[in-house]
């Protein structure tokens, strides 16, 4: 064990055994605390509006006072009672603070998140309730803090259920902290958890949720899409990394994670002539990813080099599983999820796989003699350079190539790779969106089959969606089944089209709108623009 690891763990332990211990039958009563306020949070309008999540909220309350019951029962017998010991660990509190602030940001653009945070709250109560009855029955005394904070956290910023499931999202939970009790192995000689408690719970439910095709039941596909409402949201999310590297030097990891997706992206498109991701370099959603969920110090490897390889085989995992994915017609944004607690398992292999290489001449370009934190700095000042680089390139927040319809159009009529599926994607996305144009066009190709297989009914589906949105061209096409009338977009077809996932553009002026949608190769725009 390196002396920098075992210095730590020595002094982690000498804080514990500082701690204050507590214990007694009065104990059982914060269990019960958070039960009650499970059943007192069923009262809020936002829970009683709907009487599956009204149901689920009382279902977890009662399961947790059921379980405390039984918990007393078997202390009264035995005379021996649960204990607990006060614990604030930073990685525990600063991480939670960090995503606190990326739902703040982005629940602002997007009106959800912050509906959502009644329910993180009845979460975060279920969590303990649940997290110390499982210590206890375990014979362990609890360790109090901030733990399931960031748990909970990082689980609802990737995925929640929809009310009608919200029981699942409970079960979710009790899986994460189950798997973190439960499964273990030996590590540098103590027994830990294998993985990520929120990624295993992660994991676990979006390979259920695949394999049973029920991604509807969650928010999921809209969580992955509505980051990028937010202004600005990759400087965001890679500056609230920056307070995390800072912490907890994991910046090999998340560093690594990205430089790998960029070099990637970017092979793809010059080989390919189309970008790998539709709408950016890296998908926000994953940029959140790897910052704020491999990068668990306690389930990913300790050394430079261990971590600069865990990083690069997130990015691998990433960007092979986005193609999987979508072979398979699951949706793509499970790839950000799937892979990390395949990584978690692949840790100890790694640290045995760099114990015989010399990871300072690897990882870490400077003087060895540097001390940990030092070497952090260093590798934080690398990773600042580069996202720099890429920003200044506009591979982050700028517009993206794979925003413009016009740019999927001509990849398609060229046969570019996988164009025209994603031509379709996109269309049918603003057709969901109640773009008139876009269902239209959609009815034209099912009526035309040269990109997909014509397929009359739908359609006449969609001429009949774009008619009722007020397409005179799809009306014409519902009249005539011996033609086919296509018109640009009109004005609300550019504020959808145009959003570049970002703002809404109701309110923008239609001599700006022109000019946006002129910068986005359309060419009539543009000559509407001129005049």
């Amino acid at each position: 064990m390196p002396k920098s690891v075992s210095k730590r763990l020595r002094r982690q332990a000498l804080k514990e055994d500082r701690l204050e211990l507590h214990s007694g039958e009065r104990i059982l009563a914060l269990p019960a605390l958070m039960a009650g306020g499970l059943l007192l949070l069923s009262l809020l309008p936002r829970v009683q509006e709907n009487k599956v999540l009204l149901a689920s909220t009382l279902g977890a309350g009662a399961a947790l006072l059921f379980w405390l019951g039984w918990q007393w029962i078997g202390n009264r017998r035995s005379g021996e009672y649960p204990s607990i010991r006060l614990l604030l660990r930073p990685q525990h509190y600063v991480q939670a603070l960090v995503q606190s602030s990326v739902f703040l940001y982005w629940g602002y653009y997007w009106g959800p998140v912050y509906d959502h945070f009644w329910l993180l709250a009845a979460q975060l109560l279920f969590a303990y309730g649940f997290d110390m009855l499982l210590a206890w029955s375990r014979k362990r005394k609890y360790l109090l803090g901030f733990g399931p904070f960031p748990i909970i956290f990082s689980i609802n910023l990737f995925l929640w259920f929809r009310d009608d499931w919200f029981y699942l999202q409970y079960l979710m939970l009790a899986a994460g902290f189950m798997g973190k009790e439960y499964v273990r192995w030996r590590r540098e000689g103590r027994n830990v958890h294998i993985f990520n408690p929120s990624a295993f719970a992660l994991g676990l439910f979006s390979l259920a949720l695949i394999v049973t095709g029920t991604t509807g039941l969650t928010w999921g596909q809209e969580i992955a899409s509505t980051l990028t409402l937010a202004p600005n949201i990759y400087a965001f999310l890679f500056l609230a990394g920056l307070v995390v590297m800072y912490f907890f030097s994991i910046t090999l990891v998340a560093g690594m994670a990205a430089i790998s997706l960029f070099v990637m992206s970017a092979l793809y498109f010059a080989f390919t002539g189309v970008p790998y991701f539709i709408d950016a370099e890296i998908p926000a959603a994953v940029f959140l990813g790897l910052h704020l969920l491999v990068t668990d110090p306690s389930t990913s490897p300790r050394t430079p080099l261990g971590k600069a390889l865990f990083g690069v085989l997130y990015g691998l995992g990433v960007f092979g599983l986005y193609t999987l994915l979508g072979a398979l017609g699951a949706p793509t944004f499970y790839d950000k999820l799937l892979c990390v607690p395949l990584l978690n398992l692949s840790v100890i292999a790694i640290d045995r796989a760099v114990k015989s290489i010399p990871s300072e001449s690897w990882a870490m370009l400077w003087k060895r003699d540097w001390n940990p934190s030092r070497a952090n700095l260093a590798h934080m000042a690398l990773w600042m350079t580069v996202f720099a680089g890429v920003s200044f390139a506009g591979k982050t927040d700028s517009r993206h190539t794979g925003d413009s319809i016009p740019f999927w159009r001509q990849a398609c009529a060229e046969s570019l790779p996988n164009a025209c599926n994603r031509l379709l994607q996109l269309q049918s996305t603003y057709c969901s969106d109640n773009s008139a144009w876009a269902c239209n066009e959609l009815g034209a190709h099912f009526r035309e089959g040269r990109i997909v297989d014509a397929d009359m009914e739908l359609s006449l589906e969609f001429f009949s969606r774009a008619c009722e949105l007020k397409s005179m061209a799809a009306c014409q096409n519902l009249l005539r089944a011996d033609a086919l009338y296509r018109l640009p977009p009109g004005d609300l077809d550019l504020r959808l089209l145009l959003r570049e996932g970002g703002l809404n553009l109701m309110e923008m002026p239609l001599a700006e709108l022109y000019r946006r949608a002129c910068d986005h190769d359309w060419q009539f725009a543009c000559v509407e623009h001129r005049t």
